[in-house]
């Protein structure tokens, strides 16, 4: 039974990849971060099952900054495979907290690596979350493996660090050190400060007149997203390939932020449209389809709903969405979108589910929790 070790395990990804790993008959440890309030619910499923914790997941207080914490862990577990997909994530944020995102995405990387050259473990595959941030300015359209990288924030300068550190422990100690470069993988699961989940989970309280209006930033921005769960598949695949290598995960699609806000809407049944520009653009609501709204309802219906209807005080020129400098980046990424083709051809790797299909998932997740919480 192989043995694998996952930073970040509460996390979106961390979450998805240990289902995925049991499923296959690993034994996964997670490492966590000790903190005065649990930090599990992504796992709670797993967590509270007793077929599960301590016999096929086990976890461990750690953090990547503690090098001492990391070499006990190696030697303690002595893992087959390690996934390093921990980190301070936030693009915004990192340009708040810019040391302690290079002390955990640069540096906690090579922590980790040295851990494995010290205590020896010849042996193990180890994973690196790499990130589509890299390419930021980008300098050719679509984005692959051989693209020059131009990141435009301190967590796209940590992750080049931490990407060209695998590359140079790679061949310099002969470790089996491999770099994913994922673009945007969204789900349900999703931290609700990330765009994604921010328009989904607003959108469904405005439905259920909980909240009044979604605040963003560059709604230019445009983004390849994916599906999570699929994009953990592929680091799995990656560990799996006869060698160590560099692989881009994405759909090969792209979509501005503004038609994620519009399709997320649509869902429910609301029509929007734009008015002004830049700073003052904002989406008023042109139309309302209450049978549509109450399609995905009645998708709910068996649930043991608090909110049994939207409240009806949403009206046609209603304002639900504008535009906050505050989340503006200082320096943006205006365009990304990945070409995946040698992920396809080595790793027989594909993302399946569309960009219409994702945010439907992610709506229904989200609405769900609306009408069954009431929050």
């Amino acid at each position: 039974m192989k043995k694998a070790l996952i930073t970040g395990i509460t996390g979106q990804d961390g979450s998805y990849l240990t289902e995925l790993l049991i499923e296959k008959g690993y034994k996964v440890h997670g490492i966590i971060r000790r903190s005065s309030s649990f930090n599990t619910g992504r796992i709670d499923h797993l967590y509270n099952n007793p077929d599960i914790l301590n016999k096929k997941m086990f976890l461990h207080y750690g953090d990547l900054v503690d090098t001492s914490n990391l070499n006990r862990l190696l030697e303690k577990i002595e893992p087959d495979e390690i996934y390093n997909l921990a980190a301070q994530s936030h693009v915004k944020v990192s340009f708040e907290v810019p040391d302690y995102t290079a002390q955990v995405d640069a540096l906690g990387t090579l922590r980790f690596l040295d851990a494995i050259r010290e205590v020896g473990l010849r042996q193990v595959k180890f994973y690196q979350a790499s990130t589509s941030e890299l390419y930021g300015k980008v300098r050719e359209v679509p984005q692959n493996e051989s693209t020059p990288f131009y990141p435009r924030s301190p967590y796209g300068v940590a992750k080049l660090y931490g990407y060209w550190i695998i590359v140079n422990y790679r061949e310099a100690y002969n470790i089996f050190a491999s770099n994913g470069i994922l673009f945007n993988h969204e789900s349900p699961r999703r931290g609700e400060t990330f765009v994604t989940r921010k328009i989904t989970r607003a959108a469904s309280r405005i439905a259920a007149g909980l909240q009044t209006k979604l605040l963003l930033g560059n709604l230019n921005a445009k983004r390849d997203w994916g599906f999570a769960p699929e994009y953990c598949e592929g680091m799995w695949k990656i560990l799996q390939y006869e060698k160590p290598d560099d692989f881009v995960l994405a759909t090969g699609d792209t979509h501005p932020v503004r038609e994620f806000i519009e399709l997320t809407f649509n869902n429910l049944g609301i029509e929007l449209e734009w008015q002004g520009k830049d700073k003052d653009e904002t989406g008023v609501i042109k139309s309302i389809d209450l049978g549509k709204a109450k399609q995905l309802i009645n998708y709910n219906s068996n649930k043991n709903n608090y909110i049994k209807d939207f409240t009806g005080k949403l009206q046609p020129g209603n304002t639900v969405v504008a535009v906050d400098p505050e989340y503006y980046r200082p320096t943006e990424v205006d365009m990304l979108i990945g070409d995946a083709s040698k992920a396809g051809k080595l790793l027989a790797w594909k993302a399946k589910t569309k960009f219409e299909d994702l945010i439907n998932i992610m709506i229904k997740a989200d609405m769900d929790k609306v009408l069954r919480r009431g929050f």
